[in-house]
């Protein structure tokens, strides 16, 4: 009888010991979802703010008013536009002449 209750004292002590260290582990992987889920929340409002601010840069008004201001450009007008002719010989393609082969 000693024997059948020393075995089923050790079985009651080897499963409360599992059962504190699944609690344990349980509770560290519950943290863990927890902080990455907060992460993920962290990198949504980041990745918005980001798609923002690269609608902001690319507005019209903004790349052109760097267009004026860092390369000196300025809007098109019939004043200052120049056409080119074609040479007679050119086909409209400009790739060969036209009486040659393509």
């Amino acid at each position: 009888m000693l024997r059948l209750n020393l075995v089923l004292l050790l079985a009651v002590l080897v499963s409360a010991f599992y059962l504190v260290h699944t609690q344990y582990e349980s509770r560290r992987l519950y943290t863990a979802l927890d902080r990455a889920q907060a992460q993920a929340r962290r990198l949504d409002i980041e990745h918005d703010q980001l798609q923002v601010a690269r609608r902001a840069e690319a507005a019209a008004a903004r790349v052109q008013a760097l267009a004026t201001r860092r390369l000196q450009m300025r809007p098109v007008t019939p004043g200052v536009t120049h056409y080119v002719q074609l040479p007679a010989g050119l086909t409209d393609a400009g790739a060969a002449p036209s009486g040659g082969r393509p």
